[in-house]
Formats: structure tokens, C-alpha cells, sequence
């Protein structure tokens, strides 16, 4: 993967998430009770599900953090270098996720 794919897969990753938020803004609205017209177990599904969707926009949030990373290391000429080690991450690696900081030695936490 070339600097430019890569660049190009990030920016489209980062729309796609910005895409996800905007679809899904009011699933982490409060749930409201209403004891006349919401049973009891549909309050639970509901908290559940917003309890869910809060968990989505964290782990989008944090996606977007890895892209802006990766996009900066990209912009200072050290993209595909793990970041803990210095050595080139794996084109495989970097092809399935361009946004990887660490080669999969680093990533596993296996000493050398």
C-alpha cells in the first residue's frame, strides 16, 4: 500500500465514521420513564440499546484518533514504522488497517 492509498483509505474511513455518528445521534438520547406508556422490560431494552450505542461512539471516537494519528505520521514521513520499535510494519498489516502504529511484534507484546 502507497502513501497515497493509504492516505485515501484513511480519509474515506474517517467520512464513513463521521457518516455512522450523524445516522446514529439520537440512540444515545436519555431514555425517558414513562411508567403509563413504557413497560418496565421496555425501559431495560432501551437502556440497553443506548448503553450500546454509547459504546459505538466511543469505539468510533477512538478509530478517529487512530486516523489522525496515522495521518499525521504520514505527514512527517513516518508512516509504515512501528512506533515502539522503529521497524516496518508488515504491508499485510498496514493494507488491512493503514491506521496501524505497531508492527504485530510490538502489538502482541512478545519481547524479542
Amino acid at each position: 500500500m502507497t502513501e497515497d492509498e493509504a492516505r485515501k483509505a484513511l480519509l474515506a474511513r474517517h467520512e464513513e465514521l463521521a457518516a455512522e455518528d450523524a445516522a446514529n445521534a439520537d440512540s444515545t438520547d436519555v431514555v425517558e420513564l414513562q411508567q403509563d406508556s413504557v413497560g418496565r422490560l421496555s425501559r431495560m431494552d432501551a437502556m440497553q440499546q443506548q448503553a450500546m450505542a454509547q459504546a459505538q461512539v466511543r469505539r468510533r471516537a477512538n478509530e478517529r484518533a487512530r486516523i489522525a494519528s496515522a495521518l499525521e505520521r504520514l505527514n512527517e514521513g513516518e508512516w509504515g514504522y512501528c512506533a515502539s520499535c522503529g521497524e516496518e510494519i508488515a504491508e499485510k498489516r498496514l493494507a488491512h488497517d493503514p491506521s496501524a502504529a505497531q508492527c504485530v511484534k510490538c502489538a502482541s507484546g512478545v519481547s524479542g
